[in-house]
């Protein structure tokens, strides 16, 4: 059985190696709760395009729900910038300082290559750009290393996600054995209530209020159907089932137990408003706060 967290983090490395130049980078991709699905992404303004929509693609193939934060971190060896000399800007500034050298050799000393090579616009430098077919190459080793980056925040959210799903059958099991005490109780309740009523009966008889024995028999019925929980007791413990085969289940089941949640504190609510005896309204309130502690962990679950 496989329940997935929506929080997570991975990293992957990777490279790619042109003959003129080589990349390195880095893949992060992290994930937080999200009732949908929002994305992120952070890469070279130059490879946006590229990568927006195909990111997104794969992201959807690994995931349902969650808010993802994709980051790239992109860099080139030095070998990335070429060295360009404007040769006859070169030779003129040569042939200029060998004439002022001849003519003022008193003033001047004798050029040097390396102060030439330093005057501005004799030496520059210009990135290598990638051809199309090289820029395709680059993207797709990019993807490769971003679905395998999907793949490791698959298995940390899943590995996170049966840390959930064990807190998440306990809470369950400590909500079945309430109801299972709340129906016991609810069983025993027609003959507390009747002799409850019958105490009551025998007061007012006492106090020579005539009452007929049809009113009596109405007032009886309709007290103890008010009292009657049975039908929530039954709901909660359907629920309870569907809880736990969702918990076995293969598929996203989040916002199916989100639903259930709310489904178990409605009947929760209805058991408390509909109790007469303090035992059975404190069965209830614990409902209430297991549900909660239920309802909590599964804001986590895909």
């Amino acid at each position: 059985m496989t329940i997935s967290s929506m929080t997570g983090f991975s990293r992957q490395n990777g490279e790619f190696r042109f003959e003129k130049i080589s990349f390195n980078w880095f893949w992060e991709v992290k994930s937080v709760n999200n009732k949908a699905l929002d994305i992120k992404m952070k890469v070279p303004s130059w490879l946006d395009n590229a990568l927006a929509l195909s990111c997104k693609n794969i992201l959807m193939q690994y995931f349902s729900r969650g808010s993802f934060a994709l980051y790239l971190d992109l860099s080139s060896d030095t070998a990335n910038q070429q060295l360009k000399i404007n040769e006859d800007f070169l030779a003129a500034l040569v042939q200029k300082a060998m004439d002022l050298y001849q003519n003022h050799a008193d003033v001047f000393q004798k050029p040097a290559v390396s102060d030439l090579l330093l005057v501005k616009g004799v030496c520059e430098t210009e990135d290598v750009v990638l051809s199309e077919e090289e820029t395709a190459l680059l993207v797709k080793s990019l993807l490769d290393s971003f679905e395998q980056a999907c793949q490791k925040l698959k298995n940390d959210r899943q590995a996170e996600g049966e840390k959930i799903r064990s807190a998440l059958s306990d809470i369950l099991q400590n909500i079945a054995e309430i109801v299972s005490k709340a129906e016991k109780f609810a069983h025993a309740m027609p003959e507390m209530l009747k002799a409850r009523l019958l105490a009551q009966l025998e007061q007012l008889l006492d106090n020579n209020i005539q009452i007929s024995e049809e009113r009596l028999a109405q007032e009886a019925v309709l007290y103890v159907a008010k009292a009657d929980v049975q039908e929530e007791i039954d709901r909660l413990k359907a629920h309870i089932k569907t809880a736990q085969n969702l918990l076995a289940s293969n598929e996203p089941v989040g916002r199916r137990l989100d639903f259930l949640c709310q489904e178990l504190n409605r009947e929760a609510n209805t058991t408390c408003s509909k109790s007469c005896d303090i035992e059975l309204t404190n069965y209830g309130m614990d409902l209430k706060t297991l549900i909660e502690q239920f309802r909590e962990q599964v804001q986590n679950i895909e």
